[in-house]
C-alpha cells in the first residue's frame, strides 16, 4: 500500500458502491412483499365493509 500524500483527504470510500448491487435486489423484494401485504389488507377491509354479516370472527370458527 502506498503512503498517503500530504494535504490529501480521503472524502469517500467506494466500498458502498460495491455493496449497492447486493442491497438493491433485497430492498426490491421487501418492497414487493410490503406492497402485496398492504393491497391484501385493503381488499380484505373492503370486503368486510361490503358484507359485514358474512364476516365470522376467529372464536366462532373454532366452535
Amino acid at each position: 500500500m502506498t503512503a498517503p500524500a500530504d494535504g490529501v483527504d480521503l472524502l469517500a470510500d467506494h466500498s458502498i458502491l460495491l455493496a449497492i448491487p447486493a442491497f438493491l435486489p433485497a430492498l426490491a423484494v421487501v418492497g414487493i412483499i410490503v406492497l402485496v401485504a398492504v393491497r391484501d389488507r385493503r381488499a380484505e377491509r373492503r370486503e368486510s365493509e361490503q358484507d359485514p354479516a358474512s364476516h365470522v370472527s376467529g372464536d366462532e370458527e373454532t366452535r
